[in-house]
């Protein structure tokens, strides 16, 4: 019996591509058959699981990070000449110290210069993820090295927030004061640019860098759609008998725009069984079988070995039900 292994990354403590592997040492061990199918929604690890399933070729550019210093961020060419930078790998929240995160300060500069990196290689056309950046200006730092986008460019972002939405829902995750939030919010709302996009899906994604790519030319689509569609899953869906996804936590917005929600949703539409875990889980997704782990970040990889070892008995038969302790 085959379990489709589609992880999105554990912020800060696996990747996607770790995870998979991880449950799949549990369901070999278990003999059961593993397909590992990393995912993303154009945040963090978007372009990692674009080369897991399609290859590419990596490339470094040393930018600047959300506080302006010197930082080396990685971006993708795709085979078919698509290039993939994610606002993560230049301008992402983990690049900060918990004290360093200040929204009013942080510049999404970074990500123009790995954007104008990829651009002068010339390539066919540009993939931009949004998601886990540390900013909320609107891409005011983006759009003072980046004037125009040259080549057909695609946006993925990771939820549907409104720009007017983005300070009060994701600045205080960001650093932002109840003082704060105000003061971003009213820096949005003055930016009379992008006020023809603001009611786009996702214009409020990744601090405003939404509405501020759009305005530049980009069309912007949900990424975890996106992603699946790019590496394939519905085809390899219809091949398993059970589906596992999930991230480091899972709350409202999981099936808000999130890729473990996304493949919860495509699972549902196939008739085949779906485990979303979470290192935290603060809502179920509904549809499917939510599992919480230990949420012991030192113990992520056992935990995700452990869980797909009791996905299969040792006959091969998926296993019916886990409990949110992982017990049968």
């Amino acid at each position: 019996m085959r379990a489709l292994l589609c992880p999105a990354s554990l912020k800060g403590v696996l990747s996607a591509r770790a995870a998979a592997a991880a449950l799949a040492r549990g369901v070999r061990a278990a003999e059961g058959e593993a397909v590992e199918l990393p995912i993303a929604d154009g945040g963090e690890g978007t372009a990692d699981a674009l080369h897991a399933a399609l290859g590419g070729t990596w490339h470094e550019a040393v930018v600047s990070d959300p506080l302006g210093r010197p930082h080396p961020a990685s971006w993708l060419v795709l085979p078919d000449g698509r290039a993939v930078v994610e606002a993560a790998a230049a301008i992402g929240l983990p690049l900060l110290a918990p004290e360093e995160r200040d929204p009013l300060l942080a510049s999404s500069r970074g990500l123009g210069e790995l954007v104008l990196a990829a651009l002068r290689e010339s390539p066919a056309a540009l993939v931009v993820g949004l998601g886990g950046s540390a900013t909320v200006d609107g891409g005011t730092g983006l759009r003072d090295v980046l004037r125009e986008l040259p080549v057909p460019t695609t946006v993925l972002f990771d939820v549907r927030t409104m720009l007017a939405d983005a300070a009060r829902l994701f600045g205080p995750q960001k650093g932002a004061s109840a003082e704060t939030v105000p003061l971003l919010e009213a820096r949005l709302a003055g930016m009379h640019e992008l006020a023809p996009y603001a009611g786009l899906p996702g214009s409020g994604a990744a601090g405003g860098l939404g509405a501020a790519l759009a305005f530049l030319g980009a069309e912007l689509v949900e990424g975890a759609q996106a992603v699946l569609e790019a590496v394939g899953f519905d085809t390899r869906l219809r091949e398993a008998d059970v589906a596992v996804t999930g991230e480091g936590q899972v709350d409202r917005t999981t099936a808000e725009g999130k890729a473990p929600g996304a493949v919860a949703a495509r699972c549902a539409g196939a008739g085949v069984r779906c485990v979303v875990f979470g290192g935290r889980v603060l809502q179920p997704v509904e549809g499917a079988e939510t599992v919480s782990l230990s949420g012991d970040r030192a113990r992520a990889e056992a935990d995700l070995e452990e869980l797909g070892r009791q996905l299969f008995p040792q006959s091969g038969t998926p296993r019916a039900g886990i409990s949110a302790r992982g017990d049968p």
